[in-house]
């Protein structure tokens, strides 16, 4: 039995299979028709150039960790495991509950569990991915047996809600995957590829507060504490990357493009997941696309969508499915999954 890793074919005796998933949204609904008394825009105008209607945003008192707390015990409970029976917690986010601890170590705390490896990662939309890979890791080696993986976004926290070219984009929410280590499973993660570029990190970018930035220094523009987007740069982009991600996929474990039964894109915006499938030739039924409900979630939206195709049977046990992002950092990566 094979894991591929980056191109890289290890022998192992065991998988990393997702045995549950959650998800957490927020109440408030943002629309497009609220937004058009916010900003100048338009619900055409926003759903004709990134196919979001709606987007969730957090309420006071609701954060990246209570979300994701939320969606973690939506897991464990499908599973019927116990939060302290976990191994690693694993927090992908750009948005922590705060600068330290970590956020996983909140959600940690939250499921009752007082000892096991909790962390964050940073990898902006492509971080669920990254998040399955690493958790994948720590499994086949036997250093873990049950992990959980959790995608999580209060972004709307980093909003400038006067720019109508990033304020109709961004929403709030939290997804998680449980998985287990198997021994000589057909299921699971087979290959993960992970990738990054910072010389292009002035395309997706939220320059305060760091250490290039302090928050006793004061900002040469005070618009740095909000995200900033290069819209056409990352439109090109991530069309491009996306699809090298799937070829490479495909090449990499000896299948088929028609061999896979669904692809979830990261859901950063609807024309782009449009171009990608056109440029694949994917029929509509294996593209899940979910941004008009939601809008662009970042680490959140794949771990969103991957709960919901399988909560209402997009996905199914033993499909072969792809989860595919491009992001700030810029990172992109792809993880090819049998359920």
């Amino acid at each position: 039995m094979e894991n591929r890793v980056n191109g890289c074919m290890v022998q192992c005796a065991r998988r990393a299979v997702i045995a549950a998933t959650g998800r957490s949204l927020p109440d408030k609904i943002l629309d497009n028709a609220q937004l058009e008394k916010m900003v100048e825009t338009s619900d055409e105008w926003i759903v004709t150039r990134t196919g979001i209607r709606q987007r969730r945003i957090a309420s006071n008192g609701e954060t990246t960790a209570s979300l994701s707390l939320q969606a973690a015990r939506q897991a464990l409970d499908t599973a019927g495991i116990r939060g302290e029976d976990l191994d690693l917690i694993i927090c992908s986010t750009i948005t922590p509950e705060m600068v330290f601890p970590s956020t996983a170590c909140f959600i940690q705390n939250g499921l009752n569990n007082h000892q096991c490896c909790a962390f964050d990662l940073s990898a902006a939309c492509s971080g669920f991915t990254y998040g399955m890979a690493v958790a994948s890791n720590f499994l086949v080696s036997g250093q873990c047996q049950k992990a959980l993986v959790i995608g999580a976004e209060t972004l709307s926290n980093l909003v400038d809600y006067t720019d109508r070219g990033s304020c109709i984009l961004f929403g709030d929410g939290a997804g998680a995957a449980l998985l287990v280590a198997e021994e000589n499973s057909h299921r699971g993660l087979l290959y993960s590829s992970l990738h990054a570029d910072g010389g292009g990190w002035e395309t997706l970018s939220c320059q305060a507060y760091g250490s290039r930035n302090p928050v006793g220094k004061k900002l040469a523009d005070e618009k740095l504490v909000y995200m900033n987007i290069r819209g056409r740069e990352t439109y090109q982009l991530a069309v491009r990357r996306i699809v090298e991600l799937i070829h490479e996929a495909c090449e990499a474990c000896s299948i088929s493009q028609e061999e896979i039964d669904l692809i979830i894109p990261h859901q950063m915006n609807a024309r782009i997941i449009e171009s990608v499938q056109k440029r694949l030739d994917i029929p509509n039924e294996k593209m899940f696309i979910n941004i008009d409900k939601y809008g662009n979630t970042s680490a959140a939206s794949i771990a969103i969508a991957l709960d919901e195709a399988v909560r209402d049977g997009h996905a199914k046990r033993g499909d072969l499915i792809v989860l595919v992002a491009f992001g700030a950092g810029l990172t992109w990566a792809v993880n090819l999954i049998r359920l």
